[in-house]
């Protein structure tokens, strides 16, 4: 969606939601209704004084404005806007942490690089493993299992266990599961 999309929508949908007509929001604002319409259709291109008036008038924050809405009960999480934590063999980004009643879940994009072994002594807690491309070992290091595109495993988090590629790159989810405490 473009920028002026993006307006013309939150435009309408606060000028929706406080009960406005096209009209009353073009006399609080000072702006035009032509000019209002056509903003709200997502065309035009607005001026710094524009979209100021109109977040007086709506009583919102510009970036309320000029912000892609999302609905409260959707988390939107940008792979591009998440640090990456690395080791020798494996890059992780913490996507989205969950408290669920006494259990947390913290789910990460994972990627495993060739050529190295990621091990661990054990942790509290479970692992869950669904890997979406390329072929991967991983599990207790005594018995380790290996894993397919669309393939997934849960093990222990407190035994040793290990992550190693097959052959190439491995894309997967890593889903953490603990006690809260």
């Amino acid at each position: 969606m473009s920028a002026g999309q993006v307006l013309g929508a939150n435009i309408r949908a606060f000028r929706e939601q406080r009960g406005l007509s096209l009209s009353e929001l073009a006399r609080r604002s000072s702006i035009a209704k032509g000019t209002l319409s056509q903003l709200e259709s997502g065309a035009g291109n607005p001026t710094i004084e524009t979209v100021f008036s109109l977040s007086n008038a709506l009583d919102v924050p510009v970036s309320e404005l000029v912000t892609a809405r999302t609905p409260p009960e959707v988390v939107l999480v940008r792979a591009r806007d998440v640090e990456v934590l690395s080791s020798n063999a494996v890059d992780l980004r913490l996507m989205r942490r969950m408290d669920i009643g006494d259990t947390v879940l913290e789910i990460y994009d994972q990627r495993i690089r060739p050529g190295a072994t990621q091990t661990s002594e054990g942790h509290p807690g479970k692992e869950h493993v669904l890997v979406t491309s390329g072929q991967l070992r991983v599990g207790p290091a005594d018995e380790p299992y290996e894993l397919g595109p669309g393939d997934y495993v849960c093990f222990p988090g407190s035994m040793p266990h290990s992550y190693e590629t097959v052959d190439g790159e491995v894309s997967s989810v890593l889903v953490l599961e603990y006690p809260k405490h």
